[in-house]
């Protein structure tokens, strides 16, 4: 996985091996076209043609740092890519700053192309809204049944139930906060959900 964004290099460009089996695929912007290339053909995507962008958190089995940006075109298909890489069936590959100089020269060619392209963070509400609601009524249920377990002297019981509650609590919170639906403005990238960005 690597991303070029210096003048005098190649175009900027992302490559992902997003699924454990399977061929690598590379991003790499040429002017106003996407050009993606999945090693068995290279198909071209005019920027132009980008309604809109959308940034979310999305972890993995293997890796809570997991981060995809979605571009959807006015055809209705959709190209999605992230910043987690397969190097086997165990193990992944992060370049955070790669992947965010990728993304901001992505998001900026993109605004020049189309002015008109929403620039979005986080699920539709809709689905955020669900999201958030399930989380707390499990979050909600994990703590009735702690509590409990205390109330009737399972300590062990109540111990486990503090666990269960901790960790989910860990996993969950960041789905629903930094899936939090907002709209940005033109070529926005947000660092929450682009990491990497260079220290000022």
């Amino acid at each position: 996985m690597q991303a070029l964004s210096d003048e005098d290099s190649p175009p900027p460009y992302w490559r992902q091996r997003p699924r454990p089996v399977g061929l690598e695929i590379t991003y790499r912007l040429r002017g106003d076209t996407l050009e993606i290339d999945t090693t068995r053909k290279i198909s071209h995507v005019r920027l132009a043609a980008v309604e809109q962008v959308r940034f979310v958190y999305a972890p993995s089995n293997v890796s809570s740092k997991g981060f995809k940006t979605q571009l959807r075109l006015s055809d209705g298909k959709s190209v999605t890519f992230g910043n987690l890489s397969w190097r086997s069936l165990t193990d992944m590959d992060r370049d955070d700053a790669g992947y965010h100089a990728f993304v901001s020269a992505l998001a900026a060619a993109i605004a020049r192309a189309n002015p008109r392209a929403r620039f979005v963070a986080g699920k539709p509400f809709a689905f955020w809204l669900a999201l958030a609601t399930i989380s707390a009524l499990s979050m909600l249920m994990l703590v009735f049944f702690t509590g409990r377990a205390f109330l009737q002297g399972t300590t062990t019981t109540g111990l486990l139930g503090l666990l269960l509650t901790a960790a989910s609590f860990w996993q969950i919170k960041p789905m629903v906060v930094l899936n939090r639906p907002r709209n940005l403005s033109s070529g926005e990238v947000p660092d929450d959900l682009v990491p990497g960005r260079p220290a000022a």
